[in-house]
């Protein structure tokens, strides 16, 4: 008994017009699953992105909340008796030394990550770490910031205003090959401001980090 193969209709083919309607569908899709946002990854950032229209809303209420984490780091400083650690680097502790022309050039440069206001009872509350390699670069048009070690952070570079640059990015740790992307776990996002201290010396403060500490502050000078 001979089997015939089955017959399609031509009609069960999407047709040109039918595969638009199909591609705007999934697009339309990924869009309502990012609640409007637009996601950033390392391949394609739009030149002309605005960070309040990226940031997730974790990450707005985070920048608006930066003071109040500088405060609370403090204090736990202070009830630990290390205040002086503080004291010995004005500028890089001080929350309002704010200098204007804050933007990052392009280049390599040099970091060191202190962690302020442990949240574990028996942490420090003041931890700095080791200086680690970092730098600047252009990607797909935009400035991104990559900073190397243990805990290792990538991101985008927005322009606020002269005295301070938006870092929207995310947390990828030692053994891992690649940063996340942006706004997939909000555990992993990171957000802060870059702002000029000296005369070739800027610092990265972010409020609220999700892991071990209350404000993390970036020291970054050139290489």
């Amino acid at each position: 008994m001979t089997r015939k193969r089955p017959t399609w209709r031509a009609t069960s083919r999407p047709t040109g017009r039918r595969w638009i309607g199909i591609a705007l569908g999934a697009a339309l899709l990924v869009a309502g699953c990012a609640g409007g946002r637009q996601l950033l990854t390392q391949e394609e950032t739009p030149r002309d992105v605005n960070w309040r229209r990226v940031a997730t809303p974790q990450d707005r209420t985070r920048l608006r909340q930066w003071r109040q984490s500088w405060m609370s780091a403090v204090d736990r400083v202070k009830a630990d008796g290390a205040a002086d650690q503080l004291v010995s680097e004005p500028q890089l502790y001080d929350p309002d030394r704010i200098l204007t022309d804050a933007g990052l050039a392009e280049g390599r440069y040099r970091c060191r990550m202190t962690k302020l206001g442990g949240r574990d009872p028996a942490a420090a509350a003041v931890a700095v770490r080791d200086w680690t390699q970092c730098r600047v670069e252009m990607s797909a048009g935009r400035r991104t910031l990559s900073i190397d070690g243990a805990q290792r952070l990538h991101g985008y570079l927005f322009d606020q205003d002269d005295t301070r640059q938006v870092f929207l990015g995310t947390l990828a740790f030692e053994d891992e090959t690649r940063a996340m992307r942006y706004g997939r776990d909000a555990k992993r996002d990171t957000a802060g401001f870059v702002e000029r201290i000296g005369t070739a010396r800027w610092r990265l403060i972010l409020p609220f980090p999700a892991f071990e500490s209350t404000l993390d502050i970036i020291e970054i000078v050139p290489v």
